[in-house]
């Protein structure tokens, strides 16, 4: 498979056009996502390469590491409104810690003890609370503003779950 994507890329650089698009968010955008491959973010939002920063993982959820990208690309790559978009039908929210943990050995068990997988029994709250971190980040400037959306696998539509005024 590794060569396959390889030789794909090959095709994909010789009509490459990307490499003058500056490392700015042209649209002062950025989203959190969840890195569920039903998640098209550029094109189900109308955006194009370089519009937006997109950060993507497990879940769409804010992590310490998000909140680092966060910082940087408004404090550096000019995004003044971030959306936290959570979906559907996400794995996370249809699993437990201990279900996420069941198919370890006893041995990878204890590697990742310590790993908090970020399932949600509750989405709504876990949405909620993922847009309190983000909207209570001292490192961010004021004036941005955050936004937490639900995006619907089987109708490819987002809803304003938690509008900027909340």
């Amino acid at each position: 498979m590794f060569d396959e994507l390889l030789a794909a890329n090959k095709a994909y650089s010789a009509a490459f056009d990307l490499a003058d698009i500056p490392p700015r968010a042209a649209r002062h955008f950025c989203l959190v996502a969840c890195m569920d491959s039903r998640i098209e973010p550029l094109e189900m939002l109308g955006l194009r390469p370089g519009d937006a920063k997109i950060l993507r993982n497990a879940g769409g959820r804010v992590t310490p590491d998000v909140l680092r990208s966060l910082v940087l690309a408004t404090n550096f790559l000019e995004v003044t409104h971030i959306a936290v978009m959570q979906h559907t039908g996400c794995a996370m929210a249809l699993n437990d810690e201990e279900s996420v943990r069941a198919p370890f050995t006893e041995e990878q068990r204890a590697e990742v003890a310590a790993w908090d997988f970020l399932t949600m029994s509750d989405p709504d709250a876990a949405l909620a609370g993922d847009v309190r971190t983000v909207r209570a980040c001292a490192l961010l400037p004021p004036g941005t503003e955050v936004e937490g959306w639900r995006y619907d696998v089987r109708t490819g539509v987002v809803h304003r779950i938690i509008p900027v005024a909340d």
